[in-house]
């Protein structure tokens, strides 16, 4: 299949199967990227995430964005781009005229109430299976602990920590090569 029609088809699957934005995502993008079309690695899809996180936009879209430029270039981006949102589009138009007029149905509120939860397990999950391939060093793991803390105790700017990590990143990398 031309490798661009695939980019569109596969990340219109992820976006059909994908509810609760990037970070739900990240189950189902390593099994469609990474295990099935072997477009990128493990490491390759984190950092994509990473970058993803500290660059404006939608960390799922600028994700799909960096998987669809690797294999097909600024078109595969855009593709890629593009396939993730058209679910959400088709999804959200059907969804918004219903919503309007069942909002109000306790069984309608308790199953948005039950996709909540389902979400956070998605995330937790997520976090749990990055931070097992990625803080495997006590010092990674004191990265990682730190910037926890700075984040849920101290209100710190994400682009703050994302710098001083990166700085970090660098620094321990000279040293540990030198």
């Amino acid at each position: 299949m031309n490798i661009l029609l695939d980019l569109y088809l596969t990340f219109v699957k992820i976006g059909f199967m994908t509810f609760g934005g990037g970070y739900a995502m990240l189950p189902i993008l390593e099994r469609e990227v990474v295990e099935n079309k072997k477009w990128a690695t493990s490491e390759e899809i984190l950092d994509y995430y990473a970058i993803g996180q500290s660059t404006p936009g939608v960390i799922a879209i600028n994700t799909a964005t960096f998987c669809g430029y690797k294999k097909g270039k600024n078109i595969g981006g855009i593709l890629a781009s593009l396939g993730f949102i058209t679910p959400s589009i088709i999804i959200i138009t059907l969804i918004s005229g219903f919503l309007k007029n069942f909002s109000h149905i306790a069984a309608i509120q308790h199953a948005f109430s039950g996709i909540r939860i389902a979400v956070s397990a998605l995330v937790l999950y997520s976090v749990i299976n990055m931070l097992k391939k990625n803080a495997r060093t006590p010092f990674k793991f004191l990265i990682f602990l730190t910037t926890f803390v700075a984040l849920a105790f101290f209100d710190i700017s994400p682009v703050i920590i994302v710098v001083v990590v990166a700085s970090l990143g660098i620094i321990f990398g000279r040293f540990r090569n030198a």
